[in-house]
């Protein structure tokens, strides 16, 4: 079952790629109204970058749709244990049947097959949620990916950045640059207004 280690390891994985290549030909226009002063932050025309790694953690969306997922995760683990305990005892009970000879070998081995049979069908049934977690794990940071995107092609509408580019911890590509084309918080305060405004609906 996917933990919360997997869950960075996607997330390192999915931001390597460069998210969004947003290149306006057009002239600059004027900026629409921003949260801050446009002093604050990189100017038209810029490379900007995006720690995605952090955008991710702060972005409620996120942190809301990780909560329902570790919590059904947790659901179906705990399930898993039960019915593996319960297959665990039967095996074990099975067996001291058999050590002290309280079953015939017929019997013995009619219920070696349905034992085999009920493995296969835990492993079965295992292997099953496993993949239907995954697809909503997928899900999940298509999600908030999606979110992303549809804000940044909003965003640069008004701020006309000539490239924005993902950055992350592990594999950084940005080695060093100026803190002011940094646009992380700036992204994150405004993708959280919108996710409040979409909670609100």
């Amino acid at each position: 079952m996917k933990n919360a280690s997997t869950i960075t390891n996607i997330i390192l994985s999915v931001a390597v790629i460069v998210l969004f290549i947003l290149h306006f030909t057009s002239k600059p226009g004027t900026n629409g109204t921003s949260e801050a002063s446009q002093s604050e932050f990189a100017a038209a025309g810029d490379i900007v970058f995006i720690q995605i790694d952090s955008l991710i953690n702060q972005y409620d969306m996120f942190n809301d749709l990780r909560s329902e997922f570790e919590s059904k995760a947790q659901t179906i683990q705990g399930d898993l244990n039960k019915r593996s305990r319960t297959f665990e005892n039967d095996v074990k009970d099975f067996q001291q049947k058999v050590q002290k000879g309280l079953i015939t070998r017929s019997q013995a081995e009619a219920q070696q097959q349905t034992l085999a049979q009920r493995e296969q069908e835990l492993q079965g049934y295992a292997q099953q949620k496993q993949q239907e977690m995954s697809e909503e794990e997928a899900v999940l940071y298509r999600k908030v990916f999606d979110a992303l995107s549809s804000y940044l092609k909003i965003l640069n509408e008004q701020k006309r950045y000539s490239l924005i580019i993902s950055s992350t911890g592990a594999t950084n590509t940005i080695l060093d640059g100026d803190p002011a084309l940094n646009i992380t918080k700036m992204v994150v305060d405004g993708m959280n207004q919108e996710y409040i405004k979409t909670k609100s609906k």
